[in-house]
């Protein structure tokens, strides 16, 4: 007979995402292991652990350095182990889903079984984690063609199951998709709304694992930066 727990804003929820523990950064890119904590759940306006001001966004953007997207080769999403095991039986994608619903209730298993969910992306309402992906915001293949080429295998695992920065989100299966692995100069949210946020939150982690924006990206974020109030 299966347990059925209820959770408000945090704790556990498993389906892939269509595009994509922290560590602390150096200068080359993150290091340590997964952490094992789920942070507050985001608000209605996209508030995302670690999320900066958009005063703190634009000066870290300035500090961005600027290139052209490296290469593809040797990329694949196995080089960013993903969904890792966080406690209790659950994994990153089932605490993100309990972080960002509301009244949800999981299994024995830890996979959400109902709760409702708003993906900031679209303003699509779910009562099913069935609907949803994790997005990365800086998707795994963008985070591979501007440094993280160079990360270790650890590294890289880190980058893709952060719960401390802006990096996950719970957003419908459509617009994960549609996004990709595209940056903002070629892809932003529906909701413009959402802009503001979803700049600031790339900007966060693009700064956070020092990886590079191209000068297409830089000129969009600003743009999207300016959407701020």
């Amino acid at each position: 007979m299966s347990l059925l727990v209820v959770l408000g804003a945090g704790g556990c929820g498993t389906q892939t995402d269509g595009t994509g523990p922290s560590g602390t950064p150096a200068a080359d890119g993150p290091s340590g292991s997964a952490a094992s904590g789920a942070p507050g759940a985001p608000e209605a306006t996209g508030t995302l652990p670690g999320m900066p001001t958009a005063q703190q966004a634009r000066q870290q953007l300035t500090t961005l350095k600027v290139a052209a997207h490296g290469s593809m080769s040797g990329y694949s999403r196995d080089r960013f182990p993903h969904w890792a095991e966080q406690g209790d039986d659950c994994n990153t994608r089932e605490t993100v889903l309990a972080r960002d619903g509301k009244d949800v209730e999981r299994d024995g298993e830890c996979r959400a079984v109902s709760g409702t969910w708003v993906s900031v992306y679209d303003d699509k309402k779910f009562t099913s984690a069935s609907g949803l992906d994790i997005d990365h915001t800086v998707p795994l293949a963008n985070a591979w063609r501007s440094g993280a080429s160079k990360w270790t295998q650890e590294q890289r695992k880190a980058f893709a199951n952060d719960l401390t920065h802006p990096q996950l989100l719970s957003v419908s299966a459509g617009s994960n998709r549609s996004k990709g692995d595209q940056g903002p100069d070629e892809w932003q949210p529906p909701a413009k709304a959402y802009w503001c946020s979803y700049a600031r939150s790339w900007v966060s982690v693009k700064a956070t694992y020092a990886l590079t924006v191209t000068e297409a990206e830089k000129t969009t974020l600003t743009e999207m930066l300016d959407t701020c109030s």
